[in-house]
């Protein structure tokens, strides 16, 4: 775990900055690294001895307001309440004061690439700390200006208190900036059994009005004067290139200023704009009019023969035979599987798409040599480095030159740390020489995301006479996120086998995990719980078959193959090249078995999962370990006639200290919700190397009357926060799917569920 650094005074104002009548307070906190490019690095590297460290800010202003920067984006998770939440209750602030303001692109922040439900897990003990810091230098204020030992005052309320005396926290806030930081030894953290703010239901959620209301700003809602709209047509084939445009009709619509082909990329393909022709007029209808009036013809290049029903084929063809090992724990090659005590199977999700309810936008303007972005993104400094590099600036001397603006965004799920929106918008500031705000349709969202992977997963297992297993064989196969990055990447890193795959749980003398080479042919890219998403569906319906076929519960076989607690390290176990979610040597994140069990029999117990039901209804459950929380789900649902409608979803999380609940249960709702589309009905498919659905018409996301009662239990817990937006996901699918076979004897072992029955 990182620590705060001691700096003097000249230091600490240098860093932070400060106006007359506040306190501003910042802290150079343990930072992770910047993630994803070469260009990104550079620019953590900006500031010497602080480009990769995490900077918060305290402003305390005269008027009482506490503005607290929240370094982390805001998609709809709540991070902009929870990050504030955790540095006022140890300030001691009144939450009723608290401002919380989004953070822009600066390396001080460290990593503020937001995704992998690290925001909470990754950054806890940090802000923590910091609010001390806060609370620290308040109370000296204080103490100084009664003339008593510091130890006898205390801050509450957003006051500082000694006998029957207090003082403001605005009216110490200019002598509090005059001292020291403190010690990072001296600081007494608060006692979580002392919480007012962290884990309690009735904190207010920061920018909720202005998100009710319709006032707050998205990246979409961005004007700024003699700003034109972009709309793109791009290549339907990734790899694709302009051979040729016709732009004459499309000049003729009213609105319409300019036509400009964007310049042509070669792979990889990375994270950077593809090829495609835009056009740039006084408002958005002129925009799409006019692009509808283009003729193009395309260079179509190599994946224009990708057909996603033909690649599933080959997929599936792959895991069938021996891979590259991941994890090996004894030699279950040696072994000679009993037929009659075997059970084999393959299991396949197709591609997937995030379907946010914001397409991506961004704005950009360039005046002289500065350039200023505004981009509805989850990896701004990421961002900041392509925009840099994409206008030729050095970034050492001229990273001033670009102002790198946040804003909130109406959901992301991992599609929007990609910035290839936000270069667009930058390419076509410059070659127009005006503001442009691109804004992509629905359709475009759809055809030119970067989608999860298609993937096939083989399980193998012999039971034993106690019903559970000692040898087992497993392999997954999926185009690699990586390939973006490097196109000769041919197989799934260590940390996509790291994503429930060779992490697998279970007490077994002789495993093998494995994945086949594979070849790539779409922008594969991060959604909600990654590689989760096919390996939880795998292992969750497998285990239920295992159950099947050993005449015994599902919760049974599960708690069979996790065998004794423990404290469980994939690292020791086969598997050195675990990662762990980032987390390294830190053992308050080592899997543990009885957390697993745990959300498993809460699930069971709370659903009433274990009860029997009438003919044609009938309960899945599964559980899942991701970002460093357990989830488990249990679905009732019935199957009349083929059709199939779900009755009830619950979800029990294991997710450690608790922030923010309300935000909880929202995440676990929303995961419910997005897995039931997920399973049920939602796919992309590729023809001639281009995607086939464009709209919510023909990839359906779950409608209100398809939402069953969803219930969500939330496990206390005083172990170290775990994450929260993705691991409830993965054990949704398979409890789905499981509750099917129970109600109907059908087994589904390829998504969606509509190919096989009626959703």
């Amino acid at each position: 775990m990182s620590t705060i650094k001691t700096f003097n005074r000249r230091q600490f104002m240098a860093l932070t900055g400060r106006s007359g009548g506040t306190l501003m307070l910042g802290s150079a906190l343990g930072g992770l690294g910047l993630s994803g490019a070469a260009s990104a690095k550079t620019v953590a590297n900006k500031t010497t001895g602080l480009g990769s460290e995490l900077g918060a800010f305290v402003n305390i202003k005269s008027d009482h307001t506490i503005e607290i920067i929240c370094h982390r984006a805001e998609m709809g998770q709540g991070i902009l309440t929870s990050v504030p939440q955790i540095i006022a209750e140890e300030m001691g602030a009144d939450w009723s004061q608290v401002h919380a303001v989004l953070g822009n692109a600066d390396p001080k922040y460290g990593d503020q690439n937001t995704g992998g439900s690290a925001s909470i897990r990754n950054y806890f003990a940090h802000v923590r700390q910091m609010g001390a810091i806060a609370r620290d230098m308040l109370e000296q204020s204080a103490a100084n200006k009664w003339g008593v030992d510091k130890a006898k005052v205390s801050a509450a309320n957003s006051k500082v208190s000694y006998k029957n005396e207090s003082l403001s926290f605005a009216e110490l806030a200019e002598d509090a900036a005059k001292l020291a930081l403190p010690d990072v030894e001296s600081l007494t953290l608060k006692d979580k059994t002392d919480y007012t703010l962290v884990g309690k239901d009735d904190v207010k959620l920061q920018g909720l009005e202005s998100i009710v209301t319709g006032t707050a700003g998205y990246a979409q809602d961005v004007q700024l004067p003699g700003m034109l709209i972009a709309s793109i047509e791009r290549p339907p084939v990734v790899g694709g290139t302009v051979k040729s445009f016709d732009s004459t009709e499309t000049k003729k619509v009213k609105g319409v200023v300019d036509v400009i082909q964007l310049k042509d990329r070669s792979f990889p393909v990375h994270v950077k704009p593809v090829s495609g022709v835009a056009v740039l007029a006084n408002n958005t209808w002129a925009a799409q009019e006019g692009r509808k009036k283009l003729k193009i013809e395309w260079n179509h290049g190599a994946n224009h023969s990708h057909n996603s029903e033909d690649y599933k084929k080959e997929l599936i063809k792959k895991v069938a035979s021996k891979g590259k090992e991941g994890r090996v724990e004894g030699d279950v090659y040696a072994h000679t599987f009993n037929p009659d005590k075997t059970l084999e199977a393959t299991y396949t999700v197709p591609y997937h798409h995030h379907m946010s309810m914001e397409t991506p936008a961004a704005t950009a303007v360039i005046e002289g040599d500065k350039c200023r972005v505004w981009s509805g993104t989850q990896a701004p400094q990421w961002g900041k480095g392509l925009v840099l590099e994409e206008l030729g600036l050095d970034a050492e001397k001229d990273f001033d030159k670009v102002e790198f603006n946040t804003t909130l965004m109406g959901g992301a799920f991992g599609r929007k740390s990609k910035n290839d929106f936000t270069i667009e918008a930058v390419e076509l500031a410059k070659a127009s020489g005006k503001p442009v705000k691109v804004v992509w349709t629905r359709e475009d969202d759809v055809k030119h995301g970067f989608y999860h992977s298609i993937a096939a997963n083989y399980i193998k297992a012999e039971l034993t006479d106690e019903n559970r297993s000692d040898n087992w064989i497993q392999r997954v196969v999926a185009p690699p996120i990586a390939w973006i990055f490097d196109d000769k990447t041919t197989h799934l890193q260590d940390g996509d086998l790291s994503l429930g795959f060779a992490d697998i749980p279970f007490d077994i003398k002789n495993l093998s995990c494995e994945t086949p080479e594979v070849t790539t042919h779409v922008r594969t890219g991060w959604l909600r719980s990654v590689g989760n998403i096919n390996n939880a569906f795998a292992l969750g319906s497998f285990v239920d078959e295992l159950a099947d076929k050993a005449g015994i519960s599902t919760q049974q076989m599960w708690l069979n193959l996790l065998g004794k607690d423990r404290t469980f390290d994939p690292r020791t176990e086969g598997f050195e090249a675990y990662s762990h979610y980032g987390q390294g040597d830190n053992k308050a994140y080592h899997l543990e078995i009885a957390r697993f069990k745990g959300v498993l029999n809460e699930v069971v117990a709370k659903s009433g999962a274990d009860k029997a039901l009438p003919e044609g209804q009938g309960w899945g459950i599964s559980i899942a370990a991701s970002f460093n929380s357990y989830a488990a789900a249990a679905t009732k649902v019935s199957v009349i006639d083929e059709k199939v409608e779900v009755l009830e979803m619950h979800t029990a999380i294991d997710c450690g200290l608790i922030i923010t609940p309300d935000r909880v249960r929202s995440q676990m709702e929303g995961a419910m919700i997005m897995g039931l589309s997920i399973a049920m009905e939602s796919e992309i498919t590729m023809k001639d190397g281009a995607i086939v659905q464009n709209n919510f018409y023909d990839y359906p996301v779950s409608r209100m009357p398809q939402v069953p009662g969803l219930h969500v239990h939330l496990i206390t817990s005083e172990a170290a926060p775990g994450g929260v937006g993705e691991p409830g996901l993965p054990p949704i699918l398979p409890s789905i799917t499981n509750a099917i076979f129970h109600a109907s004897g059908v087994r589904v072992r390829d998504l969606p569920v509509k190919n096989v029955l009626k959703a």
